[in-house]
């Protein structure tokens, strides 16, 4: 029987302000790499790298390690936690920016330990591409590698950006990041191209509407676990990166048939989150719930 394998997650740390229409929450953990890590955690070891300042509190850490996440590449500098604050609207798909203070994130350099250069599963979180070119570097020969991005890297750094996604076997990215990135308004002749760019493996998330993975000429297509009320958003797709990553690097076998179970797992970790505000739905998964969901998700899609 295989041991599950340690995932290495590279990206941010912050602390939200968020409002909603069920609430209030401030000073929230949050941060790409934080959501990722906690849905992982709940599969496999994870080693999280990202900065945050002197104002992280230490009961984050302790909720850290609580999870079995290992710490030692979480660097705290002098200065403040990168802060976001966002007001979702009635219709919580739709939110407004009301802040982003990158704070000591705006001079992170990714300091990869080297007792986690080995790690067979690396996740890029969403940072600039030349970071991500940086830590691959570092790394010796990881069996996986996967990939988020946005639009802004699409806009501003496309060159470096290229560079990165030929490098790696999978890459998430939204279905509006696609048409951006190929040029193609349809998902099939955008997915031919993205494939062309050297990734095997392509996620395309849809939000409420869910997900595609695509991998040698097939697609699967993994709908969202309905919930009866999503209450914060905020990091359901990192949340749905980690379930997907974490259950991968458990089984620890690169197969069609595996990802489809991940993309579901995945979506798992999503519904847990939302109904949440900040990492609260991640921090005392219940097997039993997971499962439940799990053959729910089965049923829908008929896997």
């Amino acid at each position: 029987m295989k041991t599950e394998q340690p995932i290495l997650v590279i990206g941010s740390i912050a602390l939200d302000d968020v409002e909603t229409p069920f609430g209030k929450r401030e000073s929230s953990l949050g941060g790409s790499a934080i959501f990722f890590s906690l849905a992982a955690a709940y599969f496999t070891p994870v080693r999280i790298v990202g900065v945050a300042g002197t104002d992280f509190p230490d009961s984050a850490l302790q909720l850290l390690s609580d999870h079995k996440i290992d710490t030692r590449g979480l660097e705290i500098a002098e200065g403040k936690t990168f802060r976001w604050g966002g007001c979702y609207h009635q219709d919580i798909n739709y939110r407004d920016t009301l802040y982003t203070d990158l704070n000591v994130f705006a001079d992170f350099q990714p300091k990869i330990p080297p007792t986690y250069r080995n790690t067979p599963y690396l996740f890029l979180g969403n940072i600039q591409p030349q970071l991500q070119l940086e830590v691959l570097a570092t790394m010796h020969k990881p069996k996986f590698v996967a990939l988020d991005t946005m639009n802004l890297w699409i806009n501003t750094t496309r060159a470096e950006l290229v560079e990165v996604i030929a490098r790696v076997d999978l890459i998430m990215i939204n279905d509006s990041e696609l048409r951006e990135l190929t040029g193609e308004l349809n998902l099939l002749q955008g997915l031919e191209k993205l494939h062309h760019m050297g990734p095997s493996i392509a996620i395309i998330k849809q939000g409420e509407h869910g997900a595609y993975l695509s991998y040698r000429n097939r697609l699967f297509y993994a709908p969202v676990h309905p919930v009866r009320q999503p209450t914060d958003p905020t990091g359901a797709g990192d949340s749905f990166a980690g379930g997907f990553m974490g259950y991968l690097a458990q089984c620890d076998r690169i197969s069609f048939g595996t990802m489809k179970k991940a993309m579901l797992y995945g979506a798992i970790m999503g519904s847990l989150l939302v109904e949440h505000f900040s990492v609260d739905g991640l921090i005392r998964l219940e097997p039993s719930i997971v499962e439940e969901r799990y053959r729910t998700l089965r049923k829908i899609v008929a896997l």
